[in-house]
């Protein structure tokens, strides 16, 4: 197994990032010559138009898909050289995902949906230590009293702050999150995008994440643009 570097100054760097997709018959060039660097703490929003390459983009910085050329580091690792299981103990153990559809699993609780990526996660082998993570994180998003409900018995905005608890328990460096406000309401908006952004100070984490949402857009310190695969700032 290959073994991750020591971390490095830089944080995210993607480097000239091509990815072409084939549909059929045709080639889709979802990302072309994309270059982009985070920092630790930026509370930054990609936007585009659909089709632009956000989602391809948010996947490459999770490491969860391979350029066809280029370079993406991690902490001043090149994700792009490790082998599988070196990439998903990098990508299990530094970030976490948040998704606009929520993917809590029905038949858990909230605690067992928030606790659900720990126990693959080797930082958090004892029982107690897993339990004091996901009480820290379903308190920090007020939910508190609703650890023993399932998805079903909770609103919307409830799902989210659920999905937005999952990904914080790992105490990851960065959370990505695809249009974490399109499923909601404004008024349920108004609460994730607060608490977010509460998140990002709290806990200094980095978040970054595509939206089409004005609100979200609005409480940004950067925006990153991207066109036809190209990153544009």
């Amino acid at each position: 197994m290959t073994e991750l570097a020591e971390p490095a100054t830089s944080f995210i760097e993607l480097e000239n990032v091509h990815k072409t997709y084939k549909l059929g018959e045709h080639v889709v060039n979802a990302l072309r010559g994309a270059t982009l660097s985070l920092k630790r703490g930026e509370f930054t929003a990609l936007v585009g138009t659909s089709g632009s390459g956000k989602s391809t983009l948010l996947n490459m910085v999770g490491c969860i898909d391979d350029p066809d050329l280029g370079s993406v580091m991690v902490e001043g690792v090149d994700v792009t050289k490790l082998d599988d299981d070196s990439r998903s103990r990098l990508r299990n153990q530094k970030i976490g995902f948040i998704f606009q559809s929520f993917n809590l699993v029905p038949v858990l609780d909230v605690f067992e949906n928030v606790e659900l990526p720990l126990l693959i996660n080797d930082k958090f082998s004892r029982a107690e230590e897993r339990r004091d993570h996901v009480l820290g994180a379903i308190e920090d998003v007020g939910l508190k009293e609703f650890g023993h409900h399932l998805p079903d018995k909770l609103s919307g905005g409830q799902r989210q702050r659920v999905a937005i608890a999952r990904a914080l328990a790992s105490d990851p460096l960065l959370v990505l999150a695809d249009e974490p406000t399109a499923n909601l309401d404004s008024k349920t908006t108004h609460m994730i995008v607060d608490l977010m952004y509460d998140l990002n100070e709290k806990r200094k984490v980095t978040f970054f994440f595509s939206t089409h949402d004005e609100k979200l857009m609005s409480r940004v310190a950067r925006i990153v643009h991207i066109n036809d695969g190209v990153v544009e700032g």
